[in-house]
C-alpha cells in the first residue's frame, strides 16, 4: 500500500475522518484543519479556548473527564521512558474509557477527535485486551489503558519518527529507519524550555488567517512553566517562523520553530507518530 493511499487529504474546512481500514496499516492519515483558535504556547493573540472535547462520549463514560489537550487528568500513570515508541498507533472511532491499570475502573475518556483532527495516540505497552497509550492531557507524560475488545479501535503503524535534541537545537525525521532530513531549529528558552520525553504528533492546523506559520503541528505535550499562552492551554507544537535568525537558538515559549522545508516534510507525517525530545 503506498503512502499516498494511506494519507487522507481534506478541504481546509472539512472535518471528515479517515476511512476505516484493516487492523494493521502502514501509515496513518495526515490531516490538516483550518482553525482560528491558537492552542500552542508560542504565539498568537488571546482567544477563547475551544471546548474540552470535540466528540460526545458514550453515555456510560459521558461524565468522565475528557483526555484532550485542554484538560488536566488525575489518577493516571506517567510515562518514564525516553525510548522511541515502535510506531503502533490507535484511533477510537467513538470515545473510549481510559483506566489507570489494565482492567481497572475508567477515570477518563479518550474522544475520537482532537482539535478537529481524528485522535491517533501511540501504544507504549500491551496486555491481553488492553493497550497503554500516551495521552495529550496535562500533566505531561500521562498514560492510560484502553480496552481493545469491542470498543471500536482502528490500529495502524506509522513508519516515521521525530527526534528533537534541544541541546544541539536539532530536529531529525526518519522513515523506516532511513533519515529524511536533519534541521537546525529553535527551541524553548531557559525559562520556558521545550519539555523533554516521549510525546506524539497530535493534530495538523492551518490558521484561517495569515500568521507566523502556514501550518501548526501540536504535539501531546505542554509547557512546564506556562499554564496558558495566547489564549490556549500552552500546547507545544512544531511550526515555522518568518525569520531564519531564530534557528539554532533557545528563544521560544516551548515550541519548536522549524525551517520551511522541515515544516513541509513534517506536514506529511501521519498523526500519532512518536516524538522524542531530549536535552
Amino acid at each position: 500500500m503506498t503512502d499516498r493511499s494511506n494519507r487522507v487529504r481534506r478541504d481546509r474546512a472539512a472535518t471528515a475522518h479517515p476511512p476505516v481500514r484493516a487492523r494493521r496499516l502502514t501509515a496513518v492519515a495526515a490531516v490538516t484543519v483550518a482553525v482560528a483558535l491558537p492552542v500552542t504556547g508560542c504565539g498568537g493573540k488571546s482567544h477563547k479556548p475551544a471546548p474540552a472535547g470535540d466528540a460526545p462520549a458514550a453515555k456510560s463514560i459521558g461524565k468522565l473527564p475528557q483526555a484532550t489537550t485542554y484538560t488536566t487528568l488525575k489518577g493516571l500513570g506517567q510515562d518514564a521512558s525516553d525510548a522511541m515508541a515502535d510506531g503502533t498507533v490507535v484511533h477510537p472511532k467513538a470515545a473510549v474509557p481510559v483506566s489507570a491499570t489494565a482492567g481497572g475502573p475508567a477515570v477518563a475518556a479518550l474522544p475520537s477527535t482532537q482539535l478537529g483532527s481524528p485522535t491517533w495516540v501511540p501504544v507504549v505497552e500491551t496486555k491481553p485486551g488492553w493497550d497503554r497509550v500516551l495521552l495529550p492531557s496535562r500533566p505531561n507524560h500521562s498514560t492510560g489503558w484502553i480496552p481493545t475488545g469491542k470498543v471500536g479501535l482502528d490500529t495502524a503503524h506509522s513508519p516515521y519518527q521525530i527526534a528533537v535534541d534541544t541541546s544541539a537545537r536539532r530536529l531529525t525525521l526518519t522513515r523506516s529507519g532511513h533519515k529524511l532530513g536533519t534541521w537546525t531549529v529553535a527551541v524553548g528558552a531557559a525559562k520556558t524550555p521545550t519539555p523533554v520525553g516521549r510525546t506524539f504528533l497530535l493534530a495538523s492546523l492551518a490558521p484561517a488567517k495569515k500568521t507566523y506559520s502556514p501550518l501548526i503541528l501540536p504535539v501531546g505535550a505542554h509547557s512546564e512553566t506556562l499554564d496558558t499562552f495566547g489564549g490556549g492551554p500552552g500546547t507545544v507544537a512544531f511550526h515555522g517562523w518568518p525569520s531564519a535568525s531564530v534557528f539554532g537558538k533557545a528563544v521560544t515559549h516551548g515550541c519548536v520553530r522549524v525551517p520551511a522545508d522541515a515544516l513541509k516534510k513534517l506536514s506529511e507525517v501521519p498523526l500519532g507518530t512518536p516524538v522524542v525530545v531530549t536535552a
